[in-house]
């Protein structure tokens, strides 16, 4: 039988996709957007030079970056604070976070609400206080500082982010380490850790993106050195504002996010899949 409908043109591919993922597509596209001016200034001369004319393609802000020791200083200064806070968070809120899903005691619940309630807390409320503690212990303009003021805000998380995936591991697996003779550090580095892979990743992503992006705690306890990458930015505006000089060091802001979620990605979605059948 002859097609009545010639104009009618069947494409294998559309007619299996039903653009199922076309809004989700045009969405990732949209909030895409910016990156492209962002790289793009990256590579241009805002401003005219002796040698290079402005608007011509050049590194020359790359170069400017990595030759200003300011600018290095605070990239090597964010990168000590997200490490420092990751190491201090995940050390404290993994022990806790195994007390919580394990044992039950007085005012278990209350307190784990409250772990919640002070995460949610502006930081801006604590300023002043975690100043005058700083000072008083000399802890002001150290990595140190900002790591233990990030860590306020990210253990209460991490806490409530691991609680839920260690719930999720039966307690008999504890129960039958305990049997086959494993002490309890033994049981958690050997067999516990590496299930709890996942939900530390999760927990992980989240106090890097708190660190790397935290403005208010690194303005205050920064005062002359150790200012992290999001303060060299802002410092960078002036009444001659160098554009490419801004975007290049923007690129290298956006860079560590994107490669922190590229190597941890498997563990991310694993870890909010288990979260998800756990709730």
């Amino acid at each position: 039988m002859k097609n009545r409908e010639p104009w009618r043109i069947q494409i294998p591919f559309l007619s299996q996709l039903h653009f199922r993922w076309l809004p989700t597509t045009l969405y990732i596209a949209f909030l895409s957007l910016p990156f492209f001016p962002l790289v793009y200034l990256s590579f241009q001369s805002t401003l005219s030079r002796p040698s290079i004319p402005a608007g011509q393609f050049t590194w020359i802000n790359y170069w400017n970056v990595f030759n200003n020791p300011l600018l290095t200083d605070s990239l090597l200064s964010s990168f000590a604070y997200v490490v420092l806070n990751i190491g201090i968070s995940l050390i404290v809120a993994i022990p806790a976070a195994y007390a919580f899903s394990r044992f039950s005691f007085v005012g278990d619940k209350h307190l784990f609400f409250w772990f919640i309630a002070f995460r949610i807390t502006p930081p801006i409320v604590f300023l002043l206080p975690i100043f005058q503690l700083f000072a008083s212990f000399g802890l002001v303009n150290t990595p140190l500082a900002i790591a233990l003021a990030h860590g306020l805000f990210n253990v209460p998380i991490s806490i409530w982010v691991l609680e839920s995936f260690m719930s999720a591991i039966p307690k008999e697996i504890d129960e039958s380490a305990f049997v086959d003779g494993y002490s309890l550090p033994g049981f958690f580095m050997r067999i516990f850790l590496p299930m709890m892979a996942p939900g530390i990743g999760v927990a992980a992503f989240f106090c890097f993106m708190f660190s790397w992006v935290e403005v208010v705690f690194a303005r205050i306890l920064t005062i002359t050195n150790g200012k992290p990458i999001s303060m060299a930015i802002s410092g960078l505006f002036g009444f001659r504002t160098d554009i490419g000089l801004v975007m290049a060091m923007s690129v290298l802001a956006v860079i560590p996010g994107a490669l922190m979620i590229y190597f941890v990605r498997n563990h991310i979605a694993k870890g909010f899949t288990i979260e998800k059948r756990v709730s």
